[in-house]
């Protein structure tokens, strides 16, 4: 084998990158690392702004992205891992600084691999991919702080999201009343249909004039908007509530007076899976595996690796909803 298909991202030297669906030199991947043959895939907003050539997320150009993987062990030169293990691949620096999983091969150091749980499928792993993994450790993290079902409502922003409708759905499949924050009307039914108890348009949601703190509404929350709506979220929880933060898509900057954290006892849980430690993701994928087994067909589509550089386009420019699940193999 001298060359894979996959998605290739170059520099076009004037300030323009094209992504496109290429025959890759096998030697661009790292002999002395595990070499798997990827099956599966999905698309997140890193890999649309990886595809664009954003710095902050991607240094060197050419490059593949895709911070998701999933499929078997061909070689393991260190002999971790037998050949034909199942596995799945998510965060460090996949899709980011080294080569990523929107591609027939990937070749990553052993321990970014997690063996496929039983009770998974590779396809369904990447169903839920980085987004679901996400979604995980924010219901997770709640349900740590004391945020039980009987607490009250769980308000979820960017609700329209990959990370903002795996949310809804798990919180649904474990038993909270869930509400749901977004800024695209025309998905109100479709949120409905998967679970959420009420709707509210963001708009309307932040439409009340600022106060130091709001009529409590939320036991706790799932952001990934930033900005505003976090301000609004944290000044309308209930006493001793939690928000997990999981994404900025409005705003990085939090202009906050410390009112819902002194008067409130609220709660700000960070979540970031790129970097969390090994023994969380496996024992987030093991809950996928086993207690948090749902459908989540509803909410995902089925592209292949050529459909996918229109996908990450209409990502960046908010045209797209919900998971895409990319088949790498035919």
């Amino acid at each position: 084998m001298e060359t894979f298909k996959g998605l290739w991202t170059i520099d076009n030297g004037d300030g323009t990158f094209a992504t496109s669906l290429s025959n890759i030199p096998i030697n661009v991947l790292n002999v002395e690392q595990v070499l798997v043959q990827v099956f599966y895939s999905s698309i997140n907003y890193k890999d649309a702004l990886s595809s664009s050539g954003h710095r902050g997320i991607t240094r060197k150009f050419p490059h593949i992205p895709g911070i998701d993987a999933a499929g078997i062990v061909i070689n393991d030169p260190a002999g971790n891992f037998k050949p034909g293990t199942q596995v799945i691949i998510t965060g460090f620096d996949l899709g980011m600084n080294a080569h990523g999983g929107l591609s027939e091969y990937v070749s990553v150091p052993p321990n970014w691999l997690i063996k496929l749980p039983k009770g998974l499928t590779l396809e369904k792993s990447m169903q839920i991919g980085t987004a679901g993994l996400t979604a995980g450790m924010a219901v997770l993290a709640l349900q740590e702080n004391g945020i039980i079902p009987t607490k009250g409502p769980i308000v979820v922003s960017g609700a329209t999201g990959g990370l903002g409708m795996c949310s809804i759905l798990l919180l649904k499949h474990v038993g909270y009343e869930v509400h749901a924050i977004t800024g695209k009307k025309e998905f109100h039914g479709f949120l409905k249909s998967i679970g959420v108890d009420e709707m509210m348009d963001r708009e309307a949601f932040l439409a009340e004039t600022s106060k130091p703190l709001y009529a409590t509404q939320f036991a706790g929350a799932i952001d990934a908007v930033g900005g505003d709506t976090l301000i609004k979220i944290l000044k309308s929880l209930h006493a001793g509530g939690s928000v997990a933060a999981c994404g900025m898509a409005s705003s990085v900057e939090l202009n906050l007076q410390i009112y819902p954290f002194i008067l409130r006892g609220a709660r700000l849980l960070g979540i970031y899976s790129a970097d969390s430690p090994f023994e969380l993701n496996q024992k987030v994928w093991n809950k996928f595996s086993k207690e948090w087994d749902f459908p989540l067909e509803k909410i995902v589509k089925t592209i292949t690796l050529d459909e996918a550089p229109k996908i990450m386009q209409d990502m960046l420019v908010g045209k797209t909803s919900g998971r895409y699940l990319v088949k790498t193999i035919h």
